[in-house]
């Protein structure tokens, strides 16, 4: 797993973590801009992930306005002193009347709109009714992309790899835009890129940390 990673975490290494599960059932149901704190099961996941990195020093730690993703972040940064930084570009998406949902019960009440997203939802001119385009979306994302490296290579000289904990979509955009890869994402899942000359190389994608 990522200790077979670590000689190759350096300097030049993004992990990027998503949140783990919530009070709100995000392992089932679209949350985007709603702050639903993590439950007892989601603050295990992200001790689980703490345990795996705790060999990494982190030059970085970089999160998100949701307190899911912040919470998140602490709990995997705990014994570093360092104070992870909000970017709200990182904000999940607006779902707009799907917020909250299951896919189910959005294709009950809304079918219409359950067909086109279904559809389109790749597509850079869809929008979520009532909520965000994807193409608003992933040009958000991308404007924090750049501030992250643009704070982790302002770390006034120390050399280090940096966290970043966030939620699905926003992690999915990221590493789409650095590495041309989108992975799946799970709760608590793990996901390592390192920078090599002006790309980016995926180490390892979909890592789980067993929370037991």
């Amino acid at each position: 797993m990522i200790e077979t990673l670590r000689q190759q975490i350096d300097g030049h290494a993004l992990v990027l973590v998503r949140h783990g599960e919530t009070t709100g059932q995000s392992s089932i149901r679209y949350y985007g801009r709603t702050d639903v704190a993590l439950s007892e099961l989601g603050r295990a996941q992200m001790a689980a992930v703490g345990r795996s990195l705790r060999h990494i020093q982190f030059a970085r730690v970089f999160t998100t306005p949701l307190s899911r993703a912040s919470e998140g972040a602490r709990i995997i940064a705990e014994g570093r002193a360092l104070e992870p930084l909000v970017l709200a570009e990182f904000v999940e998406v607006d779902f707009g009347r799907f917020e909250g949902l299951t896919a189910e019960e959005i294709k009950r009440r809304m079918p219409a709109e359950f067909y086109h997203w279904r559809r389109d939802r790749l597509d850079d001119n869809y929008c979520y009714p009532g909520g965000e385009s994807r193409k608003a979306f992933n040009g958000r994302v991308a404007a924090g992309v750049t501030r992250m490296l643009e704070l982790w290579s302002q770390d006034d000289g120390v050399a280090g790899p940096a966290l970043l904990v966030a939620h699905r979509g926003v992690i999915r955009a990221a590493t789409k835009l650095l590495a041309g890869v989108e992975p799946v994402i799970e709760l608590g899942s793990i996901q390592v890129l390192r920078r090599v000359g002006d790309g980016w190389h995926p180490l390892a994608l979909d890592l789980c940390a067993s929370p037991h």
